[in-house]
């Protein structure tokens, strides 16, 4: 019975939002923190500048793909001082790409994190390639280095060395990736950053992303993740010969390029499936959400921070364990996760319980991967990696992303701090 500006107004300054971020239609009721039900975890931020880039498109002659996904593509390279990037429809699709590209295959090995969502090892085995992995630091949440250069030394002994490495940016937090671009010199391995967590993150004063040491960095659009195209990721490289095998597997394997032909043809319409490809191709109306998003990426990632800086203070001097980041380096703090080392797995879980009844989207992130029992099935088992087993135990994400307010972190951690007492 209310005009729709009007719902609109309230429901911005309850929320603090943008209007062109909410969706039009009926009344909300919403609690004390300025959500409906409950905070989440993570959401994307939509502004009217975002929709009007869609909109174009839709207006426009391409849809699928076309110029806005070579702009998308160029802006990367511009702002990360990459050579190449491919921009692909998941982050997930890009990992794939990466590890073809780098000619994984049977009778090959990819190491990654346990602590990851399943696509940083899924990648391998698309290849028909082995899966292993290495335990990780219980401050920073990322691959542990000292375990890997440990397991490194055995694989050299036993011949069982990986082809690649997958280093996860946990959160945002960059691994150690002077030291990891050291161990891939002596022993031999390629490395693929699973940066999906990590757009706009920095390591020693580098963007990640530049691909100073590694073969191909991947980021992931997600809407939950920094920046979002809807759904989307990108692979970058300073290769270009890397590049070029990822943009001809993302359209099944086709090229028209007439430098890459193996015949000569002068006809427009020629085209050569020169490998078995796949339909891994980002669209323009992803890649317009994604360019207009990338202009914020910066106030999005000062944001992150500050919303993190003030749940570390909240939460300095309790029992909890805050994640690890050098002062050299830049989260992008995709996710705030902390460790609760006071409490067994059932007392965080009734700490869980708690909060969500509180209405805070408390999280997990994420049950090992080896536990998984596609994994298990492979003989991965309980006591393998015990530092992730340890930290699944202990862990808790907090909701984080630019619609929060320092009320809301004050109310989060509050809630947490009392559950704890």
């Amino acid at each position: 019975k209310f005009p729709k500006d009007s719902i609109i107004r309230a429901r911005t300054t309850l929320i603090g939002c943008d209007p062109a971020t909410l969706n039009v239609g009926s009344v909300i009721i919403l609690d004390q923190s300025g959500f409906s039900k409950m905070i989440p975890y993570g959401r994307q931020i939509i502004s009217e500048q975002d929709v009007d880039a869609v909109v174009d498109v839709l207006r426009s002659d391409f849809l699928t793909q076309g110029p806005r996904v070579k702009e998308f593509e160029d802006a990367f390279c511009n702002q990360l001082g990459v050579r190449a990037a491919v921009a692909m429809n998941s982050a997930t699709s890009a990992l794939h790409a990466a590890c073809l590209a780098l000619g994984l295959g049977r009778g090959d090995r990819l190491w990654t994190s346990p602590n990851t969502f399943v696509a940083s090892a899924n990648c391998a085995m698309y290849c028909g390639a082995q899966v292993d992995f290495v335990d990780i630091d219980l401050s920073t949440y990322n691959l542990c280095m000292d375990k890997l250069e440990e397991k490194l030394i055995k694989a050299a002994t036993s011949k069982t060395l990986p082809k690649i490495v997958v280093p996860v940016h946990f959160g945002g937090n960059p691994c150690d990736m002077r030291r990891l671009k050291k161990l891939s010199e002596q022993f031999g391995f390629a490395i693929i950053e699973d940066a999906s967590h990590a757009v706009g993150a920095k390591y020693n004063g580098d963007p990640v992303g530049s691909c100073r040491f590694s073969d191909i960095t991947v980021f992931s659009f997600h809407p939950v993740k920094i920046i979002t195209s809807g759904e989307g990721g990108l692979a970058l490289t300073n290769d270009q010969d890397l590049a070029e095998k990822m943009s001809q597997i993302r359209s099944h394997g086709i090229t028209r390029d007439p430098d890459q032909l193996t015949q000569h043809q002068e006809q427009p319409w020629y085209y050569e499936q020169q490998s078995l490809g796949f339909n891994y191709r980002m669209n323009d109306i992803e890649a317009a959400l994604g360019l207009s998003q990338l202009e914020k990426l910066q106030s999005f990632i000062r944001r992150r921070n500050e919303l993190a800086d003030c749940y570390t203070t909240a939460l300095t001097g309790s029992s909890v364990n805050i994640q690890t980041v050098r002062d050299v380096d830049c989260s992008s703090w995709h996710l705030y996760v902390v460790t609760l080392p006071d409490c067994d797995r059932p007392r965080r879980d009734k700490i869980f319980k708690a909060m969500r009844e509180a209405g805070i989207g408390v999280n997990l992130h994420y049950i090992p991967v080896h536990l998984q029992p596609f994994y298990a099935a492979l003989g991965f088992k309980l006591g393998d990696f015990p530092a992730a087993e340890y930290y699944f135990d202990h862990c808790l994400t907090l909701p984080l992303h630019p619609g929060l307010t320092k009320t809301n972190v004050d109310f989060i951690a509050g809630q947490l701090l009392e559950q704890l007492s």
